[in-house]
């Protein structure tokens, strides 16, 4: 056989892999080219790949019995996926293993399919041309089931009952001891009455938080934490002001963050530092976020160890947050420049992915670590249940970025402008997505005029209609969709059955693409 003998009784094993790797036989064999399944070239031996080099079925008379089949059945199946999903890895930025055998197949490749948006927010034509003022198409949110949205809003209602009790509407006298540290309590003489007082700590430290709380917002922070708490049979009510107290953390952060970026509005009303003035607005927002330590106090002062866990827990999201700002203040314009002169996005989407996380995703992955501690979870569950929510505290982020390119509007009035980042010349998640899915010349011109800082007009809306058109904006969201589907994967199987995980399930994919109030 070939010039060599074969003893009779021998075995033959056909080396699928090498002959798969072998060059004279495929061209490249590293290179993903579906093309050489069409048609042979020049450079392909006098052998057809097609029938006589690839033999995933085996050959002979022992050939696979459902060959026939699985060829109709696998293009026509993957072609109906592939029409109306993109296919995306569940741990996005993973390293894929080969696992060779007889053939080479991946060690471990988990995906998600993720829908497509509607016409008008696909992926354009590297060749094709977007108008410069053509508008994005929003992508309406899901809807919510009636059982799940009545039952958020009921948690948003009870969440406010809770911020009226460590912010009243009102000042009282509780807000000095509440405020004034106990060895501090024999105030000096001429202080004025603790009436007095209570008015003027209000004045300042509570009513410019509750300018933006009482602007309205989903509250689905700590409507996660209560969502967990309930799956898991704990008493919701206990954890009331500690639930409540993790609204206030956000809205502590928004205020600042909103001096810091000089944003002037926040949930269609002046920003606290446009009403109040920037002191009284940092200084309040800076404030709220040690509203933890009075709830923590509230509820659970009778138990030590639980009162240091929820702290540190508490402490731990707060610390990372401010990490995550310091990266987003100072930008990746360096790294952007790198990028588009490279057209390699890898560390430029590092640093936005990072940001991301520590900004947005790890407050919510503190909040459900508290709720794990309330409820006793062990350390596997209260891992998971961390990682979950950071994963959609983190895609609730890339999703704001496009929502960014959309502008926030309730009720017909703009509550964020449309491409707020944009103009401040930031880099935003799309923007990096961006790198790899326009041809360079236009993405040079596009981060030019992002760099320089673009303004109302058709350059504006040209510039957002073209990060959308490339499919940035769609890579986003799949990232975001497909980061909640690993987490899940991890934290589902460890949750009680029923319908309680699911609701937690369902809420946590609504939340990525629910409508923002900003």
């Amino acid at each position: 056989m070939g010039g060599y003998r074969v003893p009779e009784g021998s075995w033959l094993v056909i080396p699928l892999r090498a002959l798969h790797r072998d060059p004279a036989v495929f061209p490249h064999p590293d290179v993903f080219d579906p093309g050489r399944w069409q048609t042979r070239t020049a450079e392909s031996s006098a052998m057809d790949p097609s029938t006589d080099a690839y033999l995933p079925y085996g050959l002979g008379p022992r050939r696979c019995a459902g060959a026939s089949l699985a060829d109709t059945a696998a293009p026509v199946a993957l072609a109906a996926i592939a029409a109306t999903r993109t296919l995306m890895p569940v741990r996005p930025g993973g390293r894929l293993r080969s696992r060779p055998g007889l053939v080479d197949r991946p060690g471990r490749l988990m995906v998600t399919a993720v829908p497509r948006h509607p016409p008008g927010t696909g992926r354009a034509a590297h060749g094709g041309t977007v108008p410069s003022a053509a508008a994005p198409t929003p992508v309406p949110s899901p809807v919510l089931d009636e059982e799940l949205r009545e039952r958020w809003h009921r948690t948003a209602r009870w969440i406010d009952t809770h911020i009226d009790r460590l912010y009243p509407a009102a000042p009282a006298p509780s807000l000095v001891t509440a405020w004034i540290p106990p060895d501090s309590a024999a105030l000096p003489a001429g202080t004025g009455s603790a009436e007095h007082l209570a008015r003027r700590l209000h004045r300042a430290l509570v009513i410019p938080v509750r300018h933006l709380t009482e602007a309205g917002g989903h509250r689905w922070r700590p409507a996660l934490a209560a969502e967990v708490i309930a799956a898991l049979d704990g008493d919701a009510e206990a954890c009331g002001p500690l639930i409540a107290a993790l609204e206030l953390i956000h809205t502590g952060a928004l205020i600042v963050d909103d001096v810091q970026d000089g944003s002037p509005t926040r949930r269609g009303r002046p920003a606290a530092h446009t009403a109040f003035g920037a002191a009284l607005a940092l200084n309040g927002g800076t404030a709220a976020y040690f509203a933890f330590d009075r709830a923590i106090e509230l509820a659970f002062s009778d138990d030590p160890p639980l009162c240091g866990g929820l702290r540190e827990a508490c402490l731990a999201g707060i610390r990372a947050a401010h990490t995550g700002q310091a990266l987003d203040l100072q930008g990746h314009r360096e790294e952007m420049d790198v990028a588009v002169d490279s057209g390699d996005p890898r560390q430029v989407l590092g640093l936005v992915r990072l940001t991301h996380r520590l900004k947005s995703g790890a407050p919510v992955g503190a909040a459900l670590t508290a709720a794990a501690l309330l409820t006793g979870a062990d350390p596997p569950l209260r891992r998971a249940l961390a990682d979950f929510g950071t994963a959609v505290g983190t895609a609730y982020q890339m999703t704001d970025d496009v929502a960014d390119l959309l502008g926030v509007t309730r009720d017909g009035v703009a509550t964020k402008r449309v491409a707020e980042d944009l103009r401040a010349g930031k880099v935003t998640l799309p923007l990096a997505h961006a790198v790899t899915l326009l041809p360079r010349p236009r993405l040079r011109r596009l981060w030019r005029l992002v760099r320089d800082g673009v303004e109302e007009g058709d350059a504006l809306a040209g510039v957002t209609a073209e990060v959308v058109a490339c499919g940035a904006a769609e890579a986003c969201t799949a990232e975001a969709e497909s980061l909640v589907a690993g987490a899940w994967a991890g934290l589902g199987p460890l949750l009680p059955p029923g319908p309680r995980g699911r609701r937690l399930h369902d809420m946590a994919r609504h939340i990525i693409r629910i409508n923002r109030i900003a």
